[in-house]
C-alpha cells in the first residue's frame, strides 16, 4: 500500500562550477638578467654547516566532533524491534512494514502514580497519518521549532489506576535501544532528553544545536521522512 501525504517538489540540481573559473597559483622561478655582469668575482667561503634542528613533535590528528560514531562504535546495531533497521536511529519505511503485516507498534509504559509497567500499542497507519497531517497543516508556522504540544506532550491515562496524564514511556538508558517509532506515533518524543534527541540527529546526519525545540523538530521530521520519503517532511 502506497502512502503519500503531500507531494514534494523535486530537488534542485547542485550548482556546477565552470572549468573556466578554476585557477591555479603559478609562481615563476627566479631568472637572473644576463645583461648584468658582475664587476669582480671573489671566492666566497662556504658558510659553516648549520646545527641540526631538533626533531619536531609529531602532529596529532585533530578530533572531529561531528557525525561519526565514537571510537569503537559501529554504524550498525542489532534490530531490537521488527520495525527497526540495523542502522542506528533508523526505522523501516511504511510500505515495507505494511507488506510484512506489521500494523501495530508496541512499547513499554509506566505510570507515574501507581508505578505499574505495561505494554501499549499504536495503530501504525492511523497514528502516522495523524502525525503527518499535523505536520502538513502546521509546518509553515512552526519556523523549524517544535510546538508546545510536542515539547510537553499530554501523557496517556494509566490503564490500571485510571490516572490521567500519568503513563510515561519507558526510555532505555542505552540510546541504541530507544523505541523511536513508538515514541513518534504516540507523539511522546518530547519525553526524551536533549542528549537522546541529539543522538538521533547525529546518526541521521542532521545538524544539532543546543535548543531542544529545534532538535525535537528535526527528530519528528526525520522519523516521518524515514516512514514516507516522499511526504511533506523535507526541511
Amino acid at each position: 500500500m502506497q502512502t503519500r501525504l503531500v507531494s514534494q517538489s523535486p530537488p534542485q540540481l547542485p550548482l556546477q562550477i565552470s572549468p573556466s573559473h578554476s585557477h591555479s597559483l603559478y609562481i615563476p622561478p627566479f631568472m637572473p638578467d644576463p645583461s648584468v655582469v658582475p664587476v669582480c668575482r671573489q671566492e666566497i667561503p662556504s658558510p659553516a654547516p648549520a646545527a641540526a634542528a631538533p626533531p619536531s613533535r609529531p602532529l596529532r590528528p585533530r578530533r572531529n566532533p561531528t557525525q561519526a560514531p565514537g571510537q569503537g562504535k559501529g554504524d550498525t546495531v542489532p534490530a531490537l524491534y521488527p520495525w527497526a533497521t540495523t542502522h542506528r536511529a533508523t526505522v523501516h519505511n511504511l510500505n515495507y512494514l505494511l507488506s510484512k503485516q506489521i500494523t501495530t507498534i508496541t512499547g513499554e509504559m509506566q505510570c507515574k502514580k501507581c508505578e505499574k509497567q505495561y505494554e501499549m500499542g499504536y495503530d501504525l497507519r492511523d497514528k502516522f497519518y495523524e502525525v503527518g497531517r499535523f505536520i502538513a497543516e502546521n509546518k509553515s508556522s512552526m519556523h523549524d521549532r517544535a510546538p508546545s504540544v510536542w515539547m510537553n506532550p499530554v501523557l496517556p491515562t494509566c490503564k490500571f489506576c485510571d490516572q490521567e496524564n500519568s503513563a510515561k514511556p519507558v526510555i532505555p538508558d542505552k540510546k541504541k535501544q530507544i523505541n523511536w517509532l513508538f515514541l513518534l506515533l504516540g507523539q511522546l518524543l518530547g519525553c526524551c532528553t536533549l542528549d537522546q534527541l541529539k543522538y538521533f540527529c547525529k546518526h541521521t546526519k542532521n545538524h544539532r544545536t543546543g535548543a531542544k525545540d529545534r532538535v525535537l523538530y528535526l527528530t519528528y521530521l526525520g522519523l516521518c521522512k524515514q516512514l514516507d520519503p516522499n511526504g511533506p517532511f523535507g526541511r
